[in-house]
């Protein structure tokens, strides 16, 4: 058996920045011609208005301040809505790939490791924009990576997921280094034109490599313990797919084919479920509250975020032990957790103990415990 640690970690964040200020002006705009072309539905009670948005909804409904996208044009053009990604052929690099290359790239120098050395590479993501084939292995190919590699969809909780799988593998020998990478355009599958969620998402692409640590060329996070968890719940969910085309309407613009959220039940259910299996994975590891410096959680709401760290820590969270940066980013689906890592714990010292957890549809739950080395 062996020790499996992380090495490094990267995060790829795109150029092009929407701002609260922005996002508001093309929804209000999208509402007031949607209201003035149904003016007679709506009196007739036949269609519902659109209500307007504002910044300040946004900040106290979220913490969120701005967003950064692959493309803002189309979705701040109140006639589309909606990111533009030009098409690519079959002999180019696949965006999401290319994302890739970038985060695992400043994963690896940070590792102080090559490409050719990993030999596994997982891809995972609350979404891929192919089913086939897996864009790890194209992520793969393109770093030079030997071994294997696969594609994880585990929607928020994917890169959590993903670690374990991967620390397993290292334990058990299979397998001696690892990149797991997380892609997500969450701005492709987020109905801009919802007032209830039209602020919610975010891009970026997160990366972090797992070895042994008796290979780890300087310092470095031991995984001390993984724990994952799932029970089956439809309050968060998309419902595209390639059954679409055999449904009668299955080209229609269907409102459920993108992210769906019943938001209430999400916080009523999740938020205990959360705190539940963070307790019962210190308590397996015989780690206290109060032996935890940090933790770097799912980064879907700042209220969210607060309630768990309290109900963890049985305290307020001091500043700094429960980092956000939800408020730059927006929810990043499962690279939230991983960009809060990578920005937040070259601070902790040897020994101290830190926690990973994202949590999202499914529902799905993935922790992992650390100790800086």
């Amino acid at each position: 058996m062996f020790q499996p640690a992380i090495t490094g970690s990267g995060v790829f964040t795109p150029d092009q920045v929407i701002t609260n200020e922005e996002l508001v002006a093309t929804f209000n705009a999208y509402a007031e011609a949607f209201n003035a072309q149904n003016a007679a539905a709506i009196a007739a009670g036949e269609v519902e208005a659109k209500g307007v948005s504002s910044p300040e909804f946004i900040v106290r409904a979220s913490g969120i301040e701005q967003r950064y996208v692959m493309d803002k044009t189309g979705v701040l053009d109140p006639a589309v809505m909606h990111p533009l990604l030009r098409q690519r052929s079959d002999d180019e690099p696949s965006i999401m790939a290319e994302m890739a290359l970038d985060a695992c790239g400043k994963a690896l120098n940070q590792a102080g490791c090559d490409a050719g050395e990993v030999d596994l590479v997982i891809c995972a993501a609350s979404n891929h924009e192919r089913p086939y084939p897996a864009i790890a292995i194209e992520i793969q190919q393109l770093l030079g990576a030997g071994g294997f590699a696969f594609d994880m969809n585990v929607a928020c909780s994917s890169a959590t997921f993903g670690i374990q799988a991967a620390a397993d593998m290292i334990r058990s020998g299979s397998v001696r280094r690892a990149l797991v990478v997380n892609p997500e355009i969450c701005s492709g599958h987020l109905e801009w034109r919802d007032r209830d969620c039209h602020f919610i998402f975010g891009d970026v692409c997160t990366a972090v490599v797992l070895e042994r640590a008796e290979d780890a060329n300087g310092a470095h996070f031991v995984i001390r313990s993984t724990r994952c968890a799932t029970q089956f719940s439809n309050n968060i969910r998309n419902n595209n797919g390639f059954l679409r085309r055999t449904r009668p309407d299955g080209m229609a613009d269907r409102r459920d084919m993108q992210f769906m959220q019943e938001g209430r039940k999400v916080f009523k259910e999740v938020l205990p479920l959360v705190s539940r299996h963070i307790a019962q994975h210190l308590e397996e590891d015989d780690v206290a509250p109060d032996e935890l410096r940090r933790l770097w959680l799912h980064q879907a709401n700042k209220s969210m975020n607060d309630f768990i760290g309290k109900k963890v820590l049985g305290r307020v969270p001091a500043p700094g032990e429960q980092p956000n940066i939800l408020q730059d980013y927006a929810n990043t689906s499962s690279a939230g957790s991983i960009i809060a890592f990578s920005r937040y714990s070259d601070d902790l010292e040897s020994g101290d103990n830190g926690l990973i957890c994202s949590f999202g549809a499914g529902y799905s739950v993935g922790s992992v415990l650390l100790e800086r080395a």
